[in-house]
């Protein structure tokens, strides 16, 4: 087994170590006790018993033996002890809360590296199963339940500290943020919240948003922490924190268009086509014919493909066609083996395929009919689209027409609000694409996530109230009232649901 993968293993740079125990000091000073309780080969400790000298007592725990003793000959001679101990196994609140010594510090730089990467390991490196995010359904069953190690421990040192501690971290940004985020869930604010971004790919060399994560123990009813540019107080600075519920990125920016908050009663953004098997159902064109993942001819009837719009293609501003998808169903559970007879040909593609599309690991597709397709709705059939990617951090929407008269399919790291003519989808996107829109929703994003623009943030937006300050409401009004549930299958109150949330608007306003 790889041990630097199963304990992620990333030890910290002396200079680094320096650096940033000279830093805490102005954030906590005079500690009277030093806590390390991941300490590998002890720079953290080391920097920190330099620093501080005999002021304070020092002790670090560490699993990996060898580091043990590494670390006790290396900081020999100084006011240091370093334990051979599991952090999951430690009783921390034991460990932190001794009467003699309130002025507690605890610091490292814990694993960088998720439950799920360490179960692919088979490692035992690992703290009991338990689903300490709260998620629910769906969620708890897909990748939202995949958490850092690290966020799980600092979670657990957080609640362990006396008031008068402090903890300052090595970390991704990210962890940082969804610990803050349990806490202002849970329990509320800490005083003295910062993160201070650092240089990962020139410190570890690993190419991740990273920072030295301080807060204390004294809670507090402030739910903010505020960012600094890099590891100074000098550095440019913005406030993130947690806003009636959910979390902003930039606190002032955001306070500027909070009237923008509260989503919208009439437009619901949808996540794309998710299939988990590209090679077997996407196709690129050669010659008029369908060239599979595989580089072998798919000689399918036209039925059930289409053409398909990947993230890099919205990203990158392109709506020019390149692939198409093999769309198996109009609704999630539609009835698979109907192909067979409407389209024998796709049937013995999809048979031909059927180890591979059985094969999907998602739980998601079990007890589901066969060869199914997920992010799929009448609203992917829509022949018109406003579209965006969630893998970039810059905010573009795309304006997406069907093309020969086919709906355009989007892939599952997109999404799009379905429009059912052209003067609906251009009016759509020309609020989207706004300034007002543009920073509204810049101040809910966080660029050093996987993916930065998320369905929840996007559907924030109200895009009523921002036809409202754009002046183009009555332009929006107009379409909801021409439609007719005859002519086009969508829901005949959308102009009422537009009047209720204006009223709603208007009086939260006042």
């Amino acid at each position: 087994m790889n041990e630097k993968k199963e304990f992620g293993d990333f030890q910290t740079p002396d200079s680094l170590a320096i650096r940033a125990i000279a830093l805490i000091d102005k954030l906590f000073e005079n500690p009277d006790y030093v806590v390390e309780p991941t300490s590998g080969i002890g720079g953290f400790l080391g920097a920190a018993a330099n620093y501080w000298n005999r002021t304070a007592s020092y002790e670090g725990y560490e699993i990996n033996n060898h580091y043990v003793e590494a670390s006790r000959l290396r900081l020999a001679g100084l006011n240091v002890e370093v334990h051979h101990r599991d952090f999951f196994t430690e009783d921390w609140v034991s460990n932190l809360s001794k009467s003699d010594k309130p002025r507690v510090l605890v610091i490292g730089n814990p694993p960088w590296v998720t439950n799920s990467d360490l179960g692919q390991l088979g490692s035992s490196n690992l703290p009991k199963k338990t689903n300490f995010q709260g998620l629910r359904g769906l969620d708890a069953r897909t990748g939202k339940a995949n958490f850092d190690i690290a966020e799980w421990m600092l979670i657990r040192l957080i609640e362990a500290l006396p008031s008068t501690g402090a903890i300052a971290m090595l970390c991704k940004t990210m962890t940082a943020r969804k610990v803050l985020k349990h806490f202002w869930k849970t329990e509320g604010g800490r005083k003295d919240s910062h993160l201070f971004k650092i240089d990962a790919k020139a410190e570890f060399d690993v190419s991740v948003d990273a920072c030295l994560f301080f807060t204390t123990g004294k809670k507090i009813s402030d739910r903010a922490a505020t960012v600094h540019a890099a590891l100074d107080f000098e550095s440019n600075q913005t406030r993130i924190g947690f806003i009636d519920g959910d979390l902003v990125s930039d606190i002032d920016s955001y306070e500027a268009y909070r009237h923008l908050d509260g989503g919208s009663s009439i437009y619901t953004w949808r996540s794309g086509i998710k299939h988990d098997a590209s090679k077997v159902m996407e196709f690129t064109k050669k010659n008029g014919r369908l060239i599979n993942g595989y580089g072998n001819e798919a000689d399918i009837e036209d039925d059930y493909v289409f053409p398909l719009l990947k993230s890099s293609d919205l990203g990158n501003g392109r709506i020019a066609i390149r692939k198409s998808v093999l769309v198996t169903q109009r609704h999630t559970g539609d009835n698979t083996s109907e192909i067979k007879r409407k389209a024998p040909k796709t049937w013995a593609y999809l048979m031909e395929h059927a180890d591979t599309l059985d094969a999907r690991k998602s739980s998601i597709y079990q007890n589901r009919p066969r060869f199914c397709v997920f992010g799929i709705g009448s609203y992917s059939f829509s022949p018109w689209k406003v579209c965006i990617s969630g893998l970039y951090k810059r905010i573009s929407f795309v304006l997406v027409a069907p093309t020969d008269g086919r709906p355009v399919m989007v892939d599952d790291t997109c999404y799009s609000i379905p429009c059912c003519c052209k003067e609906e989808a251009e009016l759509v996107y020309e609020l989207l694409s706004s300034d007002v829109a543009t920073a509204f929703l810049n101040s809910l994003i966080f660029t050093d996530s996987k993916r930065p623009i998320t369905v929840d943030v996007l559907r924030r937006l109200s895009i009523v109230e921002l036809a409202r300050v754009l002046g183009r409401i009555d332009n929006l009004q107009k379409i909801c009232q021409s439609y007719s549930e005859d002519d086009s299958g969508v829901d005949t109150q959308m102009s009422l649901l537009m009047e209720q949330e204006l009223k709603y608007r208007t009086m939260r306003r006042s």
